[in-house]
């Protein structure tokens, strides 16, 4: 059952990693200009990925924080 759960987790972080843009741009593009119905599992995900937006745009500007260390990234890219 445990890996099940990660499996689980590591679609969702690969969907969302890829997806929030598109959904944070496309869903109030549907809403407004196309004239969708508004769906209520479309609201949340699109708040979800807000979130997500936001806490990049933290993190990268605000806090100036990287996903890795500054020495594990210089290593990986000088070695090639």
């Amino acid at each position: 059952m445990p890996s099940f759960v990660k499996e689980i987790y590591g679609v969702g972080i690969l969907f969302f990693y890829y997806m929030k843009y598109v959904i944070l741009i496309g869903w109030p593009l549907l809403l407004y200009g196309l004239d969708y119905k508004p769906n209520i599992i479309m609201d949340l995900l699109w708040v979800y990925c807000l979130a997500l937006m936001t806490k990049d745009l933290v993190f990268k500007f605000v806090l100036k924080k990287s996903h890795c260390s500054r020495t594990s990234c210089e290593n990986t890219t000088t070695k090639k």
